[in-house]
């Protein structure tokens, strides 16, 4: 569903596992800072609602969002770090950067979860233009951020049902 369609600050909590004890990392693109910073925001404050300990969320800042890919595996390598949360924004410009952007960071952020079963969660915004990210990152349409947060703590849950022992 496209999310000009959908609140991305809405979903369903039902069942969320118990995340006290759960480290996350949070990994913030540095351009696009405006938007960056109210997707933090929007994923520190729902993991510290739904139970996270303000000293199990670490954040690194790496300058734009195709070094999110690196930095995820640095953050999902360490023992004490069970997810990590990217965040991003490339708005598409008058070249095609975005698409070789968009698209290697979601094939590197796939292959970081896969390689190290962690969820790694896809927290970027690709919007056309900057009032379309500003909907996204607190505006009209909910906070992607939001909506990252929600996914890692699900995925925390599902991996524990996974693993565990009946």
């Amino acid at each position: 569903m496209a999310s000009d369609l959908k609140n991305l600050s809405v979903f369903s909590t039902d069942e969320l596992p118990d995340i006290t004890h759960r480290r996350f990392g949070i990994l913030v693109s540095e351009w696009n800072t405006e938007v960056t910073e109210a997707l933090f925001e929007g994923a520190y404050q729902t993991l510290l609602f739904h139970g996270a300990k303000a000293e199990n969320i670490i954040r690194g800042n790496v300058p734009g969002s195709y070094e999110l890919s690196l930095a995820s595996l640095w953050f999902a390598q360490r023992d004490d770090i069970d997810a990590v949360i990217a965040l991003g924004c490339v708005i598409q410009g008058e070249t095609k950067h975005n698409d070789y952007i968009n698209h290697a960071v979601a094939q590197g952020l796939t292959n970081v979860s896969l390689k190290t079963g962690k969820p790694v969660i896809f927290g970027v915004l690709t919007p056309n233009d900057q009032q379309q990210a500003i909907d996204r990152a607190g505006g009209k349409h909910g906070n992607k951020g939001d909506e990252a947060a929600i996914t890692a703590i699900k995925m925390l849950g599902l991996q524990q049902q996974v693993y565990s022992k009946f």
